[in-house]
Formats: C-alpha cells, structure tokens, sequence
C-alpha cells in the first residue's frame, strides 16, 4: 500500500515538473514548420506538455497579437512558459528574449510586442544570445527557446542564461482616445464569430462613461445605446454592444457576422508611394451626454 502512495506522489511531482509551453505564432499551418517546431521542442524539453494558441496571426499586427497573449497568458498555471513566435525578423538583434512576469514566463523577439503583451516593462527581461555562425530561421529560434526552458526546468537560474536587465524595444499598446465628451477605440481583434472587438475596457468605459447616457457609433452612421449583458438580449440579426470575457468591448450580431455585415475591418494595410505597409485601424467613438 505504501509503494503505490510512494509511486502516486512521484507521478504527481513528475507532472509538476514537466514544463508547460504554449506556441502562438503568425506561422499559418499549411507548410512543416509548425510541426518541426513542435518535434524540436518535444527533443529538447523531454516530458513538455505543448499547448497550440493560434499560428493564424496577422502578420505584423503588434495589437491583435498582444491582445490574443495577454488575455491567454492570464488564464495558465504559474511558471508556464509561453513562446511567441510573431514577426521574428523585423530586427537584426543579436538576441532574444526571455521575461518572467506575473509568475509566467514569455519568449519572443526583441521587437516590442513583449510590452505590448505585459502593458509596460516586464519584471524581469534576459537577453538570450543568438548563435552568431548560426542561420538565423524559425527553428534556429525555437531551439534556442527549447534550450533555454529545459534549463529553467533542470533547476538552472534564469540570470546564466543570458544578459539580464537588457534594454528592449518597447511599443506601447493601443490606447483609446479620450475627450470631455467622447471616447474613441480602435478594432484590434475579430474572432471566430465575426464579433468585433474594441481596445476599450468596462473599466475605462465606466471611468470616462460618468454614469452618463451614451451612444456607440461606428461605420454606416451606425448607433447602439446600450450595454448588453447576453447575445440574446436583442433579437435574432440585431447589433449589439457586450463586455467580453476579456473584459473589452464587442460589437456583435445575435446569430450573425458582425464585421461582414457592419463593414468592419480589424485594420486595413495601405500601399502607396508615402505609405508603405502602415495599419490604419477602423474607430469606434462613443459619445456621452
């Protein structure tokens, strides 16, 4: 009887020891690489339990990315380990990087997503040196990001395996607009649903809201005058407003596409002879009275 307790105690420790990872990217899934990045790390971190988020990012959209992170980040065990692998070349950066935040780890590229992701400067940030005789791909990144959380999860400190408190790019997330009257957000994320979802919170909403009426307007002169609290408060094929799980606003349409037939866009990618691949997020301002 004492042998099985004995075996049973080993078991759960050995699952508490086997590091948890979660790969978001903007990889897609229609050619090898998401899954030699899978084998590579499965090689490198023996045991690991691999989590997929999404390899269906945008290219080069920092806010969705950070959005999609952020509130995904939130909901997992503490000391996990989440792999970011969202426009990895932007820079020439001689490093990676590697932060502890809130009791989970993050590993990205230094190209100011990570504090778009964390809202401000992580806790703490490491610089993991890219091999410099090395062809610096994809799978190159993932096995440094391998390496390095197989050390953490030997017992190595996080401060050996890099440069720490390095200076990082910073972005700053997306921040609504604020008048005495008005306040005005951007889209940053459409989901599965086509519902539409706005870089204002219920907090923010309610602190420039006052308990003031308001109207919600946006594309095609059109208005919502209230905050719903289910998809089923209005009837089949109305718009509606809604907090989401995350907390973010949503425009959405009960048992329909919101952004098809509302002609909302997440951001539109313009082209010209001044404006080169820049990303102009479609607005949504709300009026107070």
């Amino acid at each position: 009887m004492q042998s099985l307790i004995f075996a049973r105690i080993a078991l759960y420790l050995l699952i508490l020891l086997m590091p948890l990872i979660t790969l978001t990217s903007d990889i897609g899934q229609k050619d090898y690489l998401t899954g030699a990045i899978k084998g590579q790390l499965l090689q490198l971190v023996p045991g690991c339990s691999l989590v997929d988020i999404s390899h269906e990012l945008t290219p080069f959209n920092y806010p969705r990315a950070a959005y999609l992170c952020r509130n995904v980040i939130a909901h997992f065990p503490d000391f996990a380990f989440h792999i970011v692998l969202v426009n990895l070349f932007e820079n020439r950066h001689d490093h990676l990087l590697l932060a502890f935040h809130n009791r989970q780890y993050i590993l990205c590229a230094d190209n100011g997503l990570l504090t778009m992701i964390t809202e401000g400067k992580p806790e703490l940030v490491i610089g993991l040196p890219l091999d410099k005789t090395a062809i610096k791909n994809t799978l190159h990144i993932a096995r440094i990001f391998g390496k390095s959380i197989q050390a953490i999860a030997s017992g190595q400190s996080i401060h050996q395996l890099g440069m720490p408190d390095i200076e990082i790019e910073e972005k700053n997330p997306l921040r609504p607009m604020l008048g005495e009257n008005w306040m005005e957000g951007q889209i940053i994320f459409i989901d599965h649903f086509e519902n539409v979802v706005i870089n204002i919170t219920r907090e923010q909403f309610e602190e420039q809201r006052k308990g003031r009426r308001f109207t919600i307007a946006f594309k095609r002169d059109e208005v919502i005058e209230k905050i719903s609290e289910t998809y089923a408060d209005v009837p089949e094929g109305e718009k509606l407003a809604i907090f989401n799980a995350a907390g973010y606003l949503e425009i959405a349409i009960n048992k329909g596409n919101a952004a098809g037939l509302l002609g909302l866009q997440g951001y539109v990618e313009r082209q010209s002879a001044h404006l080169q691949n820049r990303l102009f997020y479609q607005t949504i301002r709300i009026f107070f009275e």
